[in-house]
């Protein structure tokens, strides 16, 4: 175990780089903060780099192999994003892992750290099998995201395209259909039995909705029903009911 206390130290410099997206992408890495996401981590196979504790943390050390260092309070600070560090990180590398099937969400412009990470974790919990976000998305290793993720960061693949109006295409040409989810669809409710089991549900801008050339390219519009006076869901939520209900009709007596 090796002791940091300089700020100036080389590892200092890229564990800091990891809390914006240019240090991230230049190390394929990304930074894991408190003791239950490292557990997370960890107990999900993911590749940890190195093991960073606060030089007063005392709780015992997760296993495994990685270089552990401790640094002093401030440095801890220097490096972490939350106000308040709880004593531990790690330098984690991106996952690398495939989809697992054919339920899978995308993700049109959503910008909003939160929503982006409670969507991941609603996805994850509802059985979804990967996530595929737009370019102009929110980044999932970016710290907020990471920590409304609460772990699911290590359980669900996720990709980034440079064209998600190309990728799409892709998944209808495969038989795949592209569920739109706009104000001015079908009735979701109404039309949920009659979609197949492998679907790719698409989610808009918090703003904005869809973009016309993903709108395009989709195969199904499908409303959710607005019985009160709001104008729309957020996002997360709107993700969130359509994602249980797809993924849950076999519970419910559906198809």
């Amino acid at each position: 175990m090796e002791t940091i206390t300089s700020l100036h130290n080389p590892k200092v410099t890229v564990w800091r780089s990891l809390r914006d997206r240019k240090g991230r992408m230049e190390t394929g890495s990304f930074l894991v903060e408190g003791r239950r996401s490292v557990e997370e981590a960890i107990r999900s196979g993911a590749s940890i780099l190195s093991l960073i504790l606060q030089d007063d943390y005392t709780e015992p050390l997760p296993q495994l192999s990685a270089p552990v260092y401790r640094v002093p309070a401030h440095l801890m600070a220097h490096i972490c994003d939350t106000k308040t560090p709880q004593g531990i990180a790690a330098q984690t590398a991106f996952p690398d892992f495939p989809f697992r099937g054919g339920k899978i969400l995308a993700l049109d412009g959503v910008q909003d750290p939160g929503n982006v990470g409670t969507i991941l974790r609603t996805a994850d919990a509802a059985g979804m099998d990967g996530l595929i976000l737009s370019d102009s998305c929110a980044d999932i290793y970016a710290p907020k995201v990471l920590r409304a993720t609460m772990g699911s960061i290590f359980h669900l693949p996720c990709q980034r395209v440079a064209s998600l109006p190309d990728r799409l295409s892709q998944l209808a040409a495969s038989g795949i259909p592209v569920l739109a989810s706009v104000l001015n669809g079908n009735p979701f409710f109404a039309v949920l039995n009659t979609l197949p089991d492998s679907f790719c549900l698409v989610i808009g801008n918090e703003g904005n909705g869809i973009s016309q050339q993903v709108q395009d390219v989709c195969t199904h519009r499908l409303t959710l029903p607005m019985r009160g006076d709001a104008e729309s869901l957020n996002a997360a939520v709107a993700a969130g009911i359509m994602m249980y209900a797809l993924c849950s009709r076999n519970e419910w007596g559906g198809a």
